[in-house]
């Protein structure tokens, strides 16, 4: 690549401005990704770019204004998908979470089904009454924290064990994007694609391995419509794909970052009390 770029250097030397100019053009894509290409990178210049590029990411959600971030709560709609990946409708939430392992989301209108996790633990409601989530749930919940892409920049950037790759520019949802790999001590790649005007993550691809099929398990990640919230950047939308399926999808109204909200809310005690005003209500 490097012999072909200067030999195509040597023919707009030889050509007049004007068709030197207009080669430049079509040229300028092809010179840009051979300079940046990340296979011509020794490792530690590709960790280096890579860290540099996720500073800017920090940057452009808020800097410390999005590190400092220890509470949100959020509403929108939610979408509900079927197992084939068929959207079946959608429905109202109110979201509570305090980082980095709490969260409470309410669902419908009246916010009576509400799932509750607080690190290993977990509850639901429902008009039954309140149950404890299942070992599945909490693992489930759990593992989606590691998954995560916000706590991924916010708390684990630093952990032993993580490497780091620079792995090009692209374009993706027409934009031109730069990828970012990242890949922790338990083997979990964390593939970032982010705008190259913005810098602000606009796909995230997670891979890990399946511990019960041993199958590559692969979590696409959407994110769109970007607004500032207390200057934090903020994506409206949300769209997450697994395997192929989509399987989430949320349509953000609005968020409010630390409201200083109680850790009592985050409890199955919550839930009770909630459980019983709701019944007295109906009464």
């Amino acid at each position: 690549m490097r012999v072909a770029q200067r030999s195509l250097l040597t023919i707009v030397l030889l050509l007049g401005a004007t068709a030197a100019s207009v080669l430049l053009l079509v040229l300028a894509p092809i010179l840009l990704w051979s300079a940046q290409a990340p296979e011509t990178l020794m490792p530690e210049q590709s960790a280096a770019k890579a860290k540099a590029l996720l500073q800017q990411a920090i940057t452009a959600l808020g800097g410390q204004t999005y590190l400092r971030v220890r509470d949100a709560e959020c509403t929108g709609r939610f979408a509900l998908f079927g197992h084939s990946g068929d959207l079946t409708g959608y429905t109202p939430f109110h979201d509570f979470s305090k980082l980095p392992d709490k969260d409470r989301t309410e669902y419908a209108k009246k916010g009576n089904i509400i799932d509750v996790y607080n690190g290993n633990q977990g509850w639901s409601m429902d008009r039954g009454g309140v149950q404890e989530a299942s070992a599945s749930a909490i693992e489930d919940y759990q593992a989606g924290l590691k998954k995560d892409v916000d706590q991924l920049l916010r708390f684990r950037l630093n952990e032993e064990g993580m490497n780091f790759r620079y792995g090009g520019s692209d374009i993706v949802d027409l934009k031109q994007v730069e990828w970012v790999e990242v890949v922790d001590r338990d083997r979990r790649t964390f593939r970032i694609a982010l705008d190259s005007s913005t810098h602000l993550p606009i796909r995230v691809v997670v891979t890990t391995r399946n511990a019960t099929t041993r199958e590559r398990d692969e979590e696409i990640t959407y994110f769109s419509n970007y607004h500032s919230e207390q200057g934090v950047q903020t994506p409206f939308q949300v769209t997450r794909e697994r395997n192929g399926f989509k399987v989430y999808q949320v349509f953000l109204t609005g968020c409010q970052y630390n409201t200083g909200l109680s850790d009592e809310l985050f409890t199955r005690a919550s839930l009770e009390k909630r459980f019983s005003e709701t019944n007295k209500k109906k009464k």
